[in-house]
């Protein structure tokens, strides 16, 4: 049997320091168990495991915890060494030491999953702001896991005793400096933000001993050598002052302010300034009743010793953006040398320790405007409610109604408001509590929300409506093909398969997306069959749409679909004079008297006023129908049928316009057909040809003529083809761009 009294006398004290005398019965009991249970054995650090699991059980007494989290801090190890001794733990101390041991080995868990994903997801050239978002992430999520703050503490416990031990035998490596930079960035700011000012600043400057080693020992020489005379000046300091307070009748509490290591290279990188230039090195607080006190303090001191003026800061009179209030003013002390002083109500001291203004806020992320003030609210109430524990422990040793409020306080005090769960990437996300594997995908990305099919959890297929817990990990199955191809469940807005606001949002805007593109294709639909019924599907039909009021064409579309806009407008836009396809100047024609029309030449051609008059289609523009078009007189061959919007013929009209006559389409056969060129630019590959003939062979068009160039990568092709009308044309061109590789196909 290892006695309390065998350890060391400071050792002894501390583990059962303000605990009844049932109570040290217990923690005998737990250390007998625990000597016993880890003989010969070795934590994971190196340390022997008895001597470590004291440690831990030491610090937790230390920050006057309840006997059941010393006898966690000291039981915890064993059912990591050994996971088949879990079982026994309740059976030995209790459901309540047995649910804290559980909630530490999650918080190791989360640990081992989490190690390498800051260097996964820290990549790319906002490489430091995910390390630094994903982090603060990890904070939320150790607290939100644990159901029992006491486990938060156990595991602080657990690393400053780690580092103690690192730095006892002066262990500097790899692994060492890869543990202390750990602590920083993820321990030390928890114990900074619940208020465990010890253990935060032991944290910080053991963790910067092993990340920095040189500079720590610099930093460290110059305070040594410095610290007999800073200490003796900082008391005689403080003394002198409460003397002259004293007489000028103003009660004040006043009390130094240590420099830690870490902190001191913090400011001096932070502010490239030199040991010598830091002004609080050689710092106290003082802490006063009223705000007009703090002013009447601020004039003792400036009586007492010579102000520097550019080192004086009012917060009272003009806060900080946070709300942090204090005076803050550097003098010239009787040695010559800078002495920081703030001062401050009671009132505006709890408010910077514990409100939003709190040291967290503006040290950590350099005064960032955080989001989340419900959360803030609960670490600010968590920190009181252990600052009240420690300052009451003494007076309510035996009082055990009292000592069980602040337990039960504090095991309610989880932060249960958000779950964190993990990709298998070990990347930490944030959710509300209650969101399912629906509102994971769409927190990962609006696709794989919406190609979600199915959901892994810890390996375990789960329905897509199973809420998820902290700490679990989950996988996406999506739906195989490329984006946009499959789609959400309209189920998913109900409330049973998503909890998030922002993800039925996204829902919704799946649904819109393809009620609105359903809309478009009907209404198109629409306009081109009245186009047809007209003979007029060669209009231009951003021309058309302008034309009607809308400053594009899908919103003409829009508002036929949704029978919003009558097709008979349309109709009547159609037969107004300006409703050609292509832009034309005024055209000045020669107009028979004569108003019979005849059938022309082959072409189905009608020329107006003659009879049986020869018409050939030009070889420049080749129209066909329902081409705008106009005829020009040539010597010997008859009319030269163009389109209106020829280049060729708008020159030959320049030069001859009373040789310009009025043409239009007749009523030509079935089977008439019209040569078009066509012109397709797309990326040179091998097959391309084959597959553009494909098209024209779906379409039953034939080709008469073929012309292509390839150069730099690049196809130009010219497509000879007989058509029927420009709708079939058009048809052809829309197929021809969905083949691979077409970066363009136009009429030419």
């Amino acid at each position: 049997m290892v006695s309390i009294a065998a350890l060391n006398s400071a050792t002894s004290e501390q583990l059962v320091q303000g605990l009844s005398s049932d109570e040290c019965l217990r923690m005998q009991a737990a250390l007998d168990a625990a000597h016993e249970a880890y003989s010969g054995k070795t934590a994971s650090s190196g340390q022997p495991a008895f001597e470590f699991a004291v440690g831990v059980a030491s610090t937790l007494a230390y920050l006057r915890t309840d006997v059941e989290t010393r006898i966690a801090g000291l039981m915890f190890e064993l059912t990591v060494l050994e996971p088949a001794q879990a079982p026994f733990i309740e059976q030995r101390f209790g459901k309540e030491v047995d649910d804290l041991v559980g909630g530490v080995r999650q918080l190791i868990r989360l640990r081992e999953l989490t190690q390498a994903s800051a260097a996964k997801d820290a990549r790319g050239k906002n490489a430091a702001q995910q390390a630094v978002a994903q982090m603060e992430t990890l904070r939320k999520m150790l607290l939100a896991m644990a159901s029992d703050m006491r486990v938060v503490l156990v595991r602080l416990a657990s690393c400053v005793t780690t580092l103690r031990y690192f730095a006892d035998i002066k262990l500097f490596n790899e692994m060492t400096r890869a543990y202390g930079r750990e602590t920083l960035d993820l321990y030390a700011p928890l114990a900074n933000r619940l208020g465990i000012w010890q253990i935060k600043w032991e944290l910080e400057d053991l963790s910067f001993r092993f990340i920095e080693p040189e500079n720590y020992k610099r930093i460290a020489k110059m305070l040594e050598e410095k610290r007999m005379m800073r200490e003796s000046f900082v008391t005689s300091s403080i003394e002198r002052l409460q003397r002259e307070l004293s007489a000028a009748g103003i009660t004040a509490e006043v009390f130094g302010r240590p420099k830690h290591i870490y902190s001191i290279w913090n400011k001096m990188k932070g502010k490239e300034l030199d040991f010598s230039e830091l002004y609080d090195v050689r710092a106290f607080r003082v802490i006063v009743k009223d705000v007009k006190t703090c002013y009447t303090v601020l004039g003792v001191v400036h009586n007492i010793w010579t102000p520097i003026p550019k080192e004086f800061d009012d917060y009272i009179s003009r806060p900080k953006p946070n709300g942090y209030q204090s005076l803050h003013t550097v003098v010239t002390a009787d040695d010559g040398r800078p002495l920081e002083v703030q001062i401050r109500t009671q009132e505006m001291h709890n408010f910077a320790e514990y409100g939003v203004a709190a040291h967290w806020r503006y040290k950590e992320e350099g005064g960032s405007n955080f989001q989340g003030q419900k959360y803030d609210e609960k670490i600010a109430w968590l920190r009181q409610l252990l600052a009240w524990k420690t300052d009451v422990a003494d007076a309510v040793v035996g009082q055990e109604e009292i000592q069980r409020e602040w337990v039960e306080k504090l095991k309610s005090a989880s932060l249960d408001d958000r779950i964190f769960v993990l990709t298998p990437q070990a990347r930490v996300l944030e959710l509300p509590v209650g969101a399912t594997p629906i509102d994971f995908a769409y927190h990962l990305h609006s696709d794989v929300g919406h190609r979600c099919r199915g959901a892994k959890v810890d390996g375990v297929m789960v329905p897509l409506n199973t809420p998820l817990r902290s700490g679990q990990t989950c996988e996406i199955i999506t739906a195989k093909g490329a984006p946009g191809t499959a789609g959400p469940s309209r189920d998913w807005l109900s409330p049973e398969y998503t909890v998030s606001s922002r993800t039925r949002a996204k829902v919704r805007a799946w649904f819109h997306a393809i009620d609105v593109q359903e809309t478009l294709a009907h209404g198109r639909s629409l306009v081109e069959k009245s186009l047809q019924r007209e003979g007029k599907t060669a209009v231009n039909l951003e021309s058309l749409a302008q034309k009607l009021g809308f400053s594009k064409v899908d919103d003409l579309f829009l508002a036929v679909g949704k029978d919003e806009f009558s097709l008979r407008h349309v109709e009547q836009a159609l037969h107004d004079p300006v409703e050609s396809a292509e832009p034309q100047d005024a055209v000045v024609l020669n107009k028979s008297r004569a108003s019979s029309t005849e059938q022309g030449a082959k072409s189905g051609v009608l020329v107006v006023g003659t009879d049986g008059l020869m018409t050939q289609l030009a070889k420049c523009c080749k129209p066909a129908p329902p081409d705008p078009i106009v005829g020009f007189v040539t010597r010997g061959k008859g009319v030269s049928i163009h389109r209106l919007s020829c280049k060729n013929f708008a020159e030959m009209r320049a030069k001859a316009p009373e040789r310009v006559i009025v043409t239009e389409w007749g009523n030509t056969r079935t089977d008439t057909v019209f040569p078009v060129d066509m012109f397709v630019l797309a990326g040179d590959r091998q097959g391309l040809l084959r597959d553009i003939s494909e098209v024209f062979s779906r379409e039953k068009i034939n080709v008469i003529g073929v012309n292509t160039q390839s150069s730099k990568g690049q196809a130009r092709m010219t497509f000879t083809a007989e058509i029927g009308s420009t709708s079939q044309l058009q048809k052809a061109l829309s197929a021809i761009s969905e083949v691979s590789g077409v970066l363009e196909a136009r009429r030419a």
